[in-house]
C-alpha cells in the first residue's frame, strides 16, 4: 500500500502524523510512504531522517493526495485538502466530526472512508488514540492557565500555588476522565486548590484514593456546577462523550457569575466545547474576553509541543495504521472491532451513530 503524511496546514499545527522509527515500520512490512517535503520539521525530523527511514520525499501535497491510498494526518483535513480526497480513498486522522458540519459533508462529498482516531475504542470503553493528546492536553491547560492568570496577560494576578499566608488559585476541572485527571495532577503539583466535578461517582472515588494534594470531588449537578465556576480562578473544561458534541454544562449565566480576569480553558473545544460563551480560537489568536473573563479555546493544543506530541500518537496509531496498511479496508476492520468504531463515514455516508444524530439531514 502506498501511505502519503502530507504537512499539516492548520494554525500553527507542528505536529506530524509519523516518526522516521514509524516510516520504518512500514518499509518493513512492505508498503511505501510518501511525505511532503518538509513535512517533520515542525517535530524537528527533517526531510534526509525519513529518506534514511525509507520515504520517498515529494515536493508537494497534491502528490501526496494523488498518490497514496491511505491519507495519515493528524488534524482534521482543512477545506483545502478535503478537495484533494477521493473515491475509496482511506483518510486516517483527528475529526471530530460531530461539532462541525462543513467538514463532515465535505468528506462525504469526496467518497472517501474516514476513520478517526478519536472514536477507537476498546472492550474497557478507553479511547486509545485519544489518550495521549487528552494528556498532553490536560497538563497544558493548567500551565496556560497559569500564564493568563497573570496581570500581564490580563489575568487576575494571582499565582498557582499562593505564597505563605496567602490563599493559593482556586482551579475546578469540569470531567474526571484522563484529560480532567491529567490538568489535576498539575494544578496540584503547583500547589493550587483543586475541585474535580463529574457525574461518575466511582470515577470521583478513584481520583480520591490515587491524588494528594488539597482537593475536593464533587458530584455533577447543576448547581454544584455552578458553585463551582462562581470560585474558580481557573476553570477547565474537560468533558468528553466519545465521537459526540460536547453537552453544555457551564451556561453564560454562571460565566457571568466569574470573578473578573478569572481564565477557562475549554479543552472539549474539539467537541463544540462544554461553556455556552467559549469559541475555537487558534495559536495566533488563543484568547478572547468576555464578561470579564479570558477565554482560551485553542482546537488544536498539543500542536504546541509538537515533539512530545508526534512521538505520543506515532506510539499509539501506528500498530492501527499498520493492520489498514497489511489488510487493506474493509479486511481490516472486519477483525477488529476497536478499528470498526474508529469508521465515521464510508463513502459518502455517515456511519457512525452519534456524527449521524448531530446531522440527521446529511444521513
Amino acid at each position: 500500500m502506498k501511505v502519503g503524511i502530507p504537512k499539516e496546514i492548520k494554525d500553527h499545527e507542528y505536529r506530524v502524523a509519523i516518526t522516521p522509527s514509524g516510516v520504518q515500520a512500514f518499509k518493513a512490512h512492505g508498503h511505501e510512504v510518501l511525505i511532503e517535503t518538509n513535512a517533520g520539521l515542525g517535530s524537528t525530523f527533517t526531510n534526509e531522517e525519513y529518506q534514511q527511514a525509507g520515504a520517498k520525499i515529494v515536493s508537494s501535497a497534491d502528490e501526496v493526495f494523488a498518490q497514496a491510498d491511505m491519507i495519515l494526518k493528524v488534524k482534521e483535513p482543512q477545506p483545502e485538502e478535503c478537495s484533494k480526497l477521493r473515491e475509496n480513498q482511506v483518510l486516517f486522522t483527528y475529526l471530530h466530526l460531530a461539532a462541525d458540519r462543513e467538514q463532515t459533508a465535505n468528506i462525504m462529498k469526496s467518497g472517501c472512508v474516514a476513520i478517526a482516531y478519536e472514536t477507537i475504542q476498546l472492550p474497557n470503553g478507553s479511547l486509545p488514540l485519544l489518550t495521549p493528546m487528552s494528556e498532553i492536553a490536560g497538563r497544558m491547560s493548567v500551565q496556560i492557565g497559569a500564564q493568563y492568570l497573570e496581570k500581564r496577560n490580563g489575568g487576575r494576578g494571582v499565582l498557582m500555588g499562593g505564597v505563605s499566608g496567602v490563599p493559593s488559585a482556586n482551579v475546578v476541572i469540569i470531567g474526571a476522565g484522563v484529560t480532567g485527571t491529567q490538568a489535576a495532577k498539575v494544578a496540584l503539583g503547583m500547589g493550587a486548590f483543586v475541585t474535580i466535578i463529574d457525574r461518575n461517582i466511582d470515577r470521583l472515588r478513584y481520583l480520591d484514593d490515587i491524588l494528594s494534594g488539597r482537593f475536593e470531588t464533587v458530584a455533577s449537578d447543576i448547581g454544584s456546577i455552578a458553585r463551582s465556576v462562581k470560585f474558580a480562578d481557573l476553570l477547565v473544561g474537560a468533558v468528553l462523550i466519545p465521537g459526540a458534541k460536547a453537552p453544555m454544562l457551564v451556561s453564560e449565566d454562571m460565566v457571568k457569575t466569574m470573578k473578573e480576569g478569572s481564565v477557562i480553558v475549554d479543552i472539549s473545544i474539539d467537541q463544540g466545547g462544554c461553556v455556552e460563551t467559549i469559541l475555537p480560537t487558534s495559536h495566533s489568536n488563543p484568547t478572547y474576553i468576555k464578561h470579564g473573563v479570558i477565554h482560551y479555546g485553542v482546537t488544536n493544543m498539543p500542536g504546541a509541543v509538537p515533539r512530545t506530541s508526534t512521538y505520543a500518537l506515532t506510539n499509539s496509531t501506528l500498530p492501527y495504521a499498520l493492520l489498514l496498511a497489511d489488510k487493506g479496508y474493509p479486511a481490516a476492520i472486519e477483525g477488529n472491532e476497536p478499528l470498526r468504531q474508529g469508521v465515521n463515514i464510508e463513502k459518502g455516508k455517515i456511519v457512525y451513530p452519534v456524527v449521524a444524530a448531530a446531522f440527521p439531514d446529511l444521513v
